[in-house]
């Protein structure tokens, strides 16, 4: 008997936590929705791990993740909805299916050999595979589909490549760089009035037309940001370290002396690339 725990032991202790009678009294008060923000927080972990390289932890955040598929599994297998099996047979199917150039004869397991096709190919077929799959859904609007609790810059990216599809897009990144200059304009004038309500909505069209740019210049939003976000941090931290240093208030520096410092962070970032 092997001493490695097996997915269908995952399955049995999730079994075990939702067990009516000796079960855990959390476990069992959770539904699909009260599971949401905990899986939205482990795949935000396994991100943060993988940015920070924290190989020795990966595994770890990924197991956290993979637990919430299996959660959601218990509960639709106790609703009689859905269990893990079924999940992973939906998925193996919808990847073949999406895959022709892997598996041609649309079978898993065959023996097709080596297949030569270029990435623009792949990317063209597996859009083209996924429309079909929305069309077999009966949707008839063209954003259908688009969860709404992504993300905001995350959904602005994928509403505006839908929206591409149909050919209701700017010829180049041109044309949005206009937009934002546009938009800054007008943010610019809704300041100046006072208008709050005003001022949220025109910085809300702003950042989705960064989003929009980000798409057309194939660069995530989001891990964009992510990457500024530490870049921020190290920089700060930097100028944090001067001031400790210094036995002073922060209220004792210039705002030009804690910038001098932000630049010295900047070159000693510059001196190590």
């Amino acid at each position: 008997m092997s001493d490695r725990y097996t997915v269908d032991d995952l399955i049995y202790l999730m079994e075990r936590l939702r067990d009516p009678e000796t079960g855990c009294p959390w476990d069992l008060e959770q539904t699909f929705a009260t599971i949401v923000p905990h899986s939205l927080e482990e795949a935000y972990e396994v991100a943060d791990t993988i940015e920070r390289q924290d190989w020795p932890h990966l595994k770890d955040e990924l197991g956290d993740l993979l637990f919430q598929v299996i959660f959601y599994s218990q509960l639709g297998k106790e609703q009689s909805l859905f269990d893990l099996h079924s999940v992973v047979d939906h998925l193996c199917g919808k990847l073949v299916r999406r895959h022709p150039h892997v598996f041609p004869s649309g079978q898993l397991k065959d023996d097709a050999g080596s297949i030569t096709i270029d990435q623009q190919a792949v990317n063209a077929q597996w859009e083209r595979i996924k429309e079909q799959e929305r069309a077999s859904k009966d949707r008839s609007r063209v954003l259908d589909e688009i969860p709404a609790n992504l993300p905001a810059m995350s959904r602005a990216v994928k509403l505006t490549k839908r929206a591409s599809k149909v050919g209701f897009d700017w010829d180049d990144a041109t044309g949005i760089l206009d937009k934002i200059e546009e938009e800054i304009q007008e943010l610019r004038e809704a300041m100046q009035q006072g208008d709050l309500e005003s001022v949220r909505e025109e910085l809300g069209d702003l950042l989705f037309v960064h989003a929009n740019l980000a798409r057309k210049l194939s660069v995530d939003p989001e891990q964009a940001v992510r990457n500024t976000n530490l870049k921020f941090e190290r920089r700060f931290n930097h100028v944090e370290d001067k001031v400790l240093a210094s036995d002073k208030d922060w209220s004792e520096f210039t705002l030009d002396e804690l910038d001098a410092w932000w630049d010295e962070a900047k070159q000693i970032e510059k001196s190590k690339k």
